[in-house]
Order: structure tokens, then sequence, then C-alpha cells
């Protein structure tokens, strides 16, 4: 009877899925208020985990670079196009309601990818062992 009890509760287990945790705290526009002041930064991001980080200096396009939340074979993913040659995956890592923070130990710079809610403001970290850029965001219309 043991055995019994024991595959249906392994059966259950396996049988039920979680849908993986999206970082909700993202969706929306932003611009970057600790910028040089000779540039505008802004990352848009959509309800699909879909977004795009741009930044312009007078009025011309100087960065862009496309940006989701994926899902590979059942693991999530930061994917980073536009910036490499090839679209770069950073693993998440860690996920909660106000944060996220993706890695990838491959990747010359940044190794880490970072963001969190801090104070009404979206606060994001790009670094490796030896440098980092700090971001502040604030949401806009």
């Amino acid at each position: 009877m043991r055995y019994l009890i024991f595959l249906f509760a392994i059966s259950i287990c396996f049988s039920c899925k979680t849908e993986p945790k999206n970082p909700e705290f993202l969706i929306g526009k932003w611009k970057r208020i600790n910028e040089d002041s000779t540039k505008t930064t802004y990352e848009i991001w959509n309800q699909d985990f879909s977004g795009m980080g741009y930044t312009l200096k007078d009025n011309d396009t100087v960065f862009k670079e496309i940006l989701n939340i994926t899902d590979i074979k059942g693991n999530q993913y930061f994917q980073v196009t536009g910036v490499n040659q090839q679209p770069t995956l950073f693993e998440v890592t860690e996920l909660t309601d106000k944060s996220i923070i993706c890695k990838n130990d491959q990747n010359e710079f940044p190794k880490e990818i970072s963001y969190w809610i801090e104070e009404g403001k979206l606060k994001a970290k790009v670094a490796n062992e030896d440098f980092a850029i700090d971001f502040v965001f604030e949401k806009i219309d």
C-alpha cells in the first residue's frame, strides 16, 4: 500500500507543471535618470517580456539592444540581441516579485545582469568581476 501511495504522489508531482514566473515589475517605459547629460537612455518592456533598450545623443540612436525573457527547454533566460553578432543568453538564476538576476559566466562583459525595484525606481546593474555599471530608471508615460 505504501508503494502505491508513493507512486501516486510521484505521478502528481510530475503531472503538475508550474508556469515560469515572470518579472512583471519590468513592464513599462523607463527613462534613465543617472545618465550623462548629453545622452538619453530608455528601456521599454512589453507585456510579453520583450523589450528594447536604446540611447539617444542629439536625436541620433547611438546604442540599441533587443531584450527578451524567454523559456528554453524549461529554463528561463534573459536574451540580449543587437550588441554581439549572435544573441547572448543569460540564465535567470533568481527571480522575485521585485528583482531578477541573470548570469552568463562565458560572456566577457557583462557576466551578470540584475534588475530590481527600489523606492519606485527601476535599478539595474551590469557587471563582471572587475567592473560594474549602475542604472537608475524612472517610469514614464
